[in-house]
């Protein structure tokens, strides 16, 4: 062969592998891999459509969106820099959507996630459609082992950004098995992958898993080496640069206020079996591992099958990596939500396998396993074993609106808590307040609200539903909650609380009163504490950092703090905390 001309790279050329497995006929005449494709993506898309709906924590999305919308920024409250939405990318998908229709962002998060999900379930297909050389006559294996399960069907929609994860997920799989093999389209799959951390913080693990991949099959030269890793970074490191100086912190308020690097081994088994045990997914899992060992050894036989190999266990590791990573952190409340990109991943190399008469008796107990699910098994709506606790959101929520299918901000609205009844009573009545849900739906408190700490607001309230509070209130008053995920003095509170993920800080009431609230005789200590603790050192340049007005020093001040700020934790009690941070 004659050396290329200097600077130059002959691409790589694998060798030609029209299907690592054998097939019994040539399947000519049947369009078994069309019917492979489409079956798959019409179940996720009507199962979907029949299970749509919209939960608080879509909502807190859609609020987000409305400011956007409405011209005031990628925030919660007019005046507060704070970060609600940990998918970055999610928000501004649905912002794009819903701006040239001018719909419901609720119901446009619906809908976008559901074709966002459906298109995920396709590209992944056609990329383990690709792995094995296209051969003639595949079966859905795999794939059938993830569409019987009810947290797949709630989860396309939600107005969460799961939709966008799969569709994440099954790009990123395409790209890998097609670069993996022809070494070409470096640049395209790097931006692809940095992408991830924009799609879920946590799926950081996969772009690491799959670059490193990727530099192992394609061994690209320096400056391409360099070309593709700047092109991967400038969308997630110019979006960092963004939120540090923006919002003050590094990461999306709610992974401070869920601890991203908690180790909480129980509380995420927990969350594990609670995934696993209602739709027996131990069988279909034994079942695919099985077939995993023959299927790689005659991948191996075939030709180019090493290379196929490592391609086909990069989203096992990954998938791996993610269930493990999830567990330790202690789960999450909603059922199987969290877990969800994990199985899709360790299943991706078996969605479509060749047909022979081992995957055709596989394909079989996997339909019986598929049929008992769709049946019999489903997740209950609680599970609660007194120190640990996961709900079914998507069956919650049908019970709490009245509707089959809540998918609107209004059906939302409608609901009969006390807390919106009372926003519009003292809204109608012109009060300047601040409403706090002191007890779960059971009783409120209305507060005269300060003009000093809060100018341009009449109005503010603060519950435990950080979606409902955002619909209840409208966007140009101050609506936050008492879990601290809109809350960034709550967030950076040390936990008290255990049970149930996502719900470890709920913020003392006296830090809310002296928050919201002027000076008073009657204030208790522990308000005089959390008052003087709101004017010393970092709890008093934290307040300053998301409260001031942006300007270019104020940006600058808060990039070149971000990673203090991030860390900095104050005790709950406001005794505590004025102790620590105030020099006496």
């Amino acid at each position: 062969m004659t050396a290329p001309p200097e600077g130059k790279q002959l691409p790589y050329v694998p060798a030609p592998s029209p299907s690592a497995l054998p097939t019994t006929r040539s399947g000519r005449g049947f369009p078994w891999r069309t019917l492979a494709v489409v079956l798959p993506a019409c179940w996720i898309l009507l199962a979907g459509w029949n299970h749509r709906w919209i939960g608080d924590d879509g909502l807190i999305y859609t609020r987000v969106v409305r400011q956007i919308l409405a011209g005031n920024g990628p925030v919660f409250n007019i005046g507060e820099r704070v970060e609600t939405s940990t998918g970055t990318l999610w928000q501004w998908l649905v912002a794009a959507a819903a701006l040239p229709t001018g719909k419901d962002p609720a119901t446009v998060a619906v809908w976008l996630g559901l074709v966002l999900c459906t298109t995920g379930f396709v590209l992944a297909l056609l990329g383990t459609l690709t792995l094995y050389g296209r051969p003639a006559r595949v079966v859905p294996l795999g794939v059938l082992a993830l569409l019987p399960v009810q947290a797949t069907w709630d989860y396309a929609t939600s107005g969460l950004e799961t939709g966008l994860a799969f569709c994440w997920l099954g790009a990123t799989w395409w790209a890998l098995v097609h670069t993996g093999r022809s070494g070409r389209q470096l640049v395209p799959a790097a931006v692809l992958l940095g992408a991830g951390p924009l799609v879920r913080p946590d799926l950081a693990l996969v772009t690491a898993v799959y670059a490193v991949v990727l530099y192992a099959l394609v061994r690209p030269r320096l400056r391409h080496m360099l070309t593709a890793l700047a092109a991967g970074l400038a969308l997630p490191v110019g979006y960092e640069v963004f939120r540090a100086g923006y919002y003050g912190i590094l990461v999306p308020l709610p992974a401070v206020t869920k601890e991203a690097s908690w180790t909480l081994w129980d509380r995420g088994l927990f969350y594990l079996a609670d995934f696993i045990a209602p739709y027996h997914l131990w069988l279909p899992l034994a079942l695919v591992a099985a077939l995993a060992v023959p299927v790689a050894a005659a991948v191996h036989d075939a030709p180019d099958g090493r290379r196929t190999l490592i391609i086909a266990a990069a989203p096992v590791a990954a998938g791996l990596a993610s269930a493990l990573f999830v567990t330790k952190v202690g789960g999450d409340f909603m059922h199987g939500r969290m877990l969800l990109p994990g199985l899709f991943l360790v299943l991706l190399p078996g969605f479509l396998v060749p047909l022979t008469r081992t995957t055709a008796s596989a394909l079989v107990a996997l339909t019986v396993w598929a049929g008992s699910c769709l049946l019999l098994w489903r997740p209950p709506p609680t599970s609660d074993d007194g120190s640990h606790f996961v709900v079914d959101e998507h069956t919650g929520y049908v019970g709490a609106t009245g509707q089959d299918h809540p998918v609107t901000q209004s059906a939302h609205a409608a609901r009969t808590f006390l807390f919106a009844r009372e926003v519009r009573r003292l809204q109608a009545a012109g009060e300047r307040v601040v409403l706090i849900e002191t007890s779960y739906d059971r009783k409120v408190e209305a507060l005269p609200l300060s003009a000093q700490r809060h100018p341009g607001v009449r109005f503010a309230g603060v519950e435990a539903r950080l979606g409902h509070v955002g619909v209840a209130i409208p966007l140009d008053e101050t609506a936050t909650d008492s879990l601290s995920l809109a809350n960034p003095l709550g967030a950076h509170t040390q936990p008290v609380v255990f049970r149930k993920a996502g719900h470890e800080k709920p913020i003392d009431r006296a830090w809310v009163i002296a928050d919201y609230t002027d000076p008073s005789p009657a204030d208790s200590p522990a308000v005089r504490a959390a008052r003087h603790a709101l004017t010393c050192g970092a709890i008093a340049e934290l307040q300053d950092s998301f409260r001031t007005p942006l300007t270019v020093s104020r940006f600058w001040h808060n990039l070149t703090g971000a990673w203090e700020r991030t860390r900095l934790r104050i005790p709950a009690d406001p005794v505590a905390a004025e102790r620590t941070f105030c020099v006496k």
